[in-house]
Order: structure tokens, then sequence, then C-alpha cells
């Protein structure tokens, strides 16, 4: 006979975690499903891996400045096996440091993990892959995703982001089809680490969903670098294994192009993994490889709610976790409460960093009336310091409302920059409270004070003698920056 729960939670990634502590929170009995390894994919596959691939890289780059510093030592070098080891040492690390198992069992939760795939027999039971069976007055999917594999002759030679980790040698030439975050990230990172890369997108530019500073950011540097960047590809022909590597194949314009590598990596998109899970037996409806939910999480069956990358609404953990508290809340208390994503900071471990959160300009000038100030990092005394000058804080504010519409940061530390405009958006504050806030001295994050000052000035906020807002006047900035 089947064990009954309350909750039933399938994946055991950020979204299951969460949506099951929470579920046991408020008092409902819960089981979670995970048909391999806990943790999910940015833990074991994603974004911590690649970070720590990111970390080996800035190191490498802060080296090549020992001797503007008085610092004697010889450039160090990429022993790629090792770092790989080391990768799988930080993921343990990581694993034992949040004990998932350990906090959910003494939760109270129970725990089916290695149970293999679920599957649904109807709309309230499931069957596990281990031949167990469960029944839940609600479920919550949190599945997952998966890389796609663009169908084209020979693709079985190319690498998704979760095969990379299997590389045991560093590639002297790599092409990355995709320039959204990930492609992004994994260029910046292996040119570093000496490959030669080119990388392939097929939108006009690279970081499609970013604001398009910081694509013109980012592509700069990366021409700096000697990142290969093509764009508006038509899409890859083939790609063919020969005695020298691989050939690949793709399309721009009329033309078909070839480009001699040794390792390929798609990074072209995440579908939801739907495919196994028997939502048919569920009556559960999917569009475009996602569960299709409400703006409560719910599915087009009401038991059953959805969180994180299966719905495809926002494949980012912060989002994902955030998904499942929601969903768990609506499950057990019964509540259609509307979730939203309103706030999301973002951002990627390139070189130099880029960070967002909020609306981009062009999004925001279609909504509002609005006021911008982009305060370049070369006016940084913390820039100077550490002589890192590469990057800008750009701010987006709401003429009429004086509401903070959106950050975007590219340069050092802009991932954690960005945080700080994120938290008053949050609070709903004005750009009158950001101007106050007394930033320490000397950091990076100065700028986003200095343009909140800027801004304060244009909306007059901050009385000005009329001659000298009319004149080409310097502020009253302690940091100048180069307008």
């Amino acid at each position: 006979m089947a064990e009954s729960f309350d909750i039933v939670v399938i994946g055991g990634g950020p979204a299951g975690v969460t949506a099951a502590l929470r579920a046991r929170e408020l008092g409902a009995s819960v089981a979670l499903v995970e048909r391999g390894r806990m943790g999910g994919t940015c833990t074991n596959d994603g974004c911590a891996p690649t970070r720590v691939l990111a970390k080996a890289a800035r190191l490498i780059r802060d080296a090549e400045q020992f001797a503007d510093y008085g610092l004697r030592g010889a450039p160090p070098q990429v022993d790629f096996a090792a770092l790989m080891e080391r990768n799988r040492e930080i993921i343990g690390k990581l694993h034992a440091k949040k004990d998932l198992i350990g906090a959910l069992e003494r939760a109270g939760v129970r725990l089916f993990a290695g149970a293999g795939q679920a599957r649904f027999a109807d709309p309230h039971r499931i069957a596990l892959g281990d031949g167990g069976e469960l029944r839940g007055e609600q479920f919550i999917l949190c599945v997952g995703g998966h890389p796609r594999r663009l169908p084209f002759p020979g693709n079985e030679h190319a690498l998704t982001l979760n095969d990379v980790w299997s590389l045991r040698e560093l590639p002297p030439r790599i092409a990355i089809v995709g320039a959204a975050a990930t492609g992004c990230q994994l260029a910046s990172i292996f040119r570093v680490f000496g490959s030669s890369v080119t990388l392939l997108e097929m939108a006009p530019r690279i970081l499609p969903g970013e604001d398009e500073v910081v694509t013109r950011g980012v592509s700069d540097a990366f021409e700096r670098r000697g990142i290969g960047v093509v764009t508006e590809i038509g899409g890859v022909s083939r790609l063919e294994r020969g005695e020298n590597g691989l050939a690949l194949w793709y399309k721009q314009g009329e033309e078909e192009r070839r480009a001699d590598v040794d390792a390929v990596v798609l990074a072209v998109g995440w579908p939801g993994n739907v495919e196994n899970l028997g939502l048919d037996a569920a009556g559960v409806e999917v569009e475009r490889s996602y569960v299709k939910v409400d703006e409560t999480l719910r599915s087009s069956q009401p038991h059953i709610f959805a969180a994180g990358d299966i719905n495809g609404q926002m494949m980012l953990v912060q989002g994902a976790t955030d998904e499942a508290r929601a969903a768990a809340q609506n499950a057990v208390l019964g509540r259609r409460r509307r979730f939203e994503h309103r706030v999301v900071p973002h951002g990627g471990f390139t070189d130099p960093e880029y960070g967002s959160v909020g609306l981009t300009e062009a999004a925001a000038r279609e909504q509002h009336d609005i006021v911008v100030a982009t305060v370049p990092f070369a006016g940084l005394d913390r820039a100077v310091i550490d002589g890192r000058d590469e990057g800008f804080c750009k701010l987006i504010v709401s003429r009429e409302t004086h509401a903070i519409l959106g950050a975007h940061v590219v340069g050092e530390q802009a991932v954690e920059i960005v945080h700080v405009v994120a938290g008053l958006m949050q609070a709903h504050s004005t750009i009158e409270r950001l101007a106050q806030l007394e930033i320490a001295y000397p950091t990076f994050a100065a700028a986003v004070g200095i343009a909140a000052r800027q801004i304060t000035r244009e909306l007059g906020s901050t009385p000005v003698a009329e001659e000298w807002g009319q004149s080409d006047q310097p502020s009253a900035e302690w940091e100048r920056s180069h307008r």
C-alpha cells in the first residue's frame, strides 16, 4: 500500500529542498523524492563548479599585476587535471556544509533519495524507479531542467555544461555556441586559462537579455582579451571529427563558415525535465517544455504546483527558492496568493563581471519617463588603487516617482555591488534614500552613491544654484567621476 503524505515534493535541488522545509514549517507531512544525487544542477554541475573555475581564472588574472605592486613570482600555469580535482573536492565540501539529507530528516521530512525516476500513476499517486509508490494530497514539482542539444549532424561530439566537468585536459581551441550567461562565463574562463576561444550567438548581441550597455561593456572586454565573438549566426550546420580535432560548420548570412577547434560546448537553452514524469497521467499541461503554471504557481491541476526551472519562469537559484517558498505556502495554507519576480539581482562571473537588477533602460523607457546616470569605474579611488578601472555603474530612476527601476554594473565585484541597489528596490526606497547612504571608502560600491547623487541633482532633490547647474562645473563629489 502506498505511503500517504500531505505534500510530496519531487526534486532535491534548491527549489525542492526549500519547498519541503517550508511545508514542514507550516505543519504538513512531507515526502521529498530525488532520483539521484541531492543538491540539484547548480551545486553539482552548474553555477557552483563554474564559480570554482572562475576563481582559478581570477587568480591567474591577478597574478598579472604582481610586478605592478612590487611582487616577484613566476606567472601561474594551469594544471587542468588538478583544477578539476579541486573542483570535485569543493563540491564535496558544499554537500558536507549543506548536509541536506540530515537537515531534511531533522525537520521531519520523509526522504526518498536515490529513488530513481518518479512517474505519476494518476493525479494523486507516483511510482518510484525503485519500485515504491507514494500518495500525495498535493504535489510540488521541482525537478529542474537540462542542457539543450541542437539537432545537427555530429552533435554527439559536442559537450554541454554537464559534460565540461569530465574534461581531463584543457582544450587548446574551443568553440562555445550560445552567448548568454553560461556561454559568456565559460568563454571568459577558458580564455584566461590559455585556450583560443570562439563564441557564437544567434542573437544580434551577446548577453541578449541584459541592458545594451552591459553587452557593450562585456563585448569590448572580450575583444581586448582576444575572444572571437560571432553574432547573428543562422545555426550550426554540422560537426565533424577529423585527425586534427573538430570542424564546426555554422551559417552566417548566406555563407557557411568553418571553425577548427578541439572542443565544442553547447550553451543554448535549458528545457524543463518534463519528459519522464508521466504528466499526462496526472493531467498536467506542458507548454514549450515547461509545466504551465498560473500566478500562484499552480499547474493545470489545482493540487499540483511547480517551482524552479521546471516552470520556465526564472532560471536562477534565487528565483527557484523564492518560488518554492511561495508554492509551499499556497499548497499548505490553501492560499491563492500571487507570486511575481519583482527584484531579482543576478550576474555573471566573467572578466569583467557584470551584475543587473530591475528593468533595462530600453524596457524602462517604454513604461516610464526616466533619468539615467552612468558612473565609470575610472573615476573611483578604489579602481585606481586596485588597478581595475574597467567598467561602470548605471542607475535608472523614474522621473515621476523617484523610484529606482534598475541598475546595471560591469567591472570588479559587479555581482556584489548590484545587491546594494536591489535591497533598496525591494524596500521601495527612492533614489534620495540611496543618495544618502554612507558607502564605505574606498570601495567599488561608491559608484552607486555617485550615480544616485547625480540623479538627485537632475531631479532637483539636491539644491544646486541655477548658474552652476547650467555650467560644466564638476559635482560636489570626493571621488570625481569622468562624465
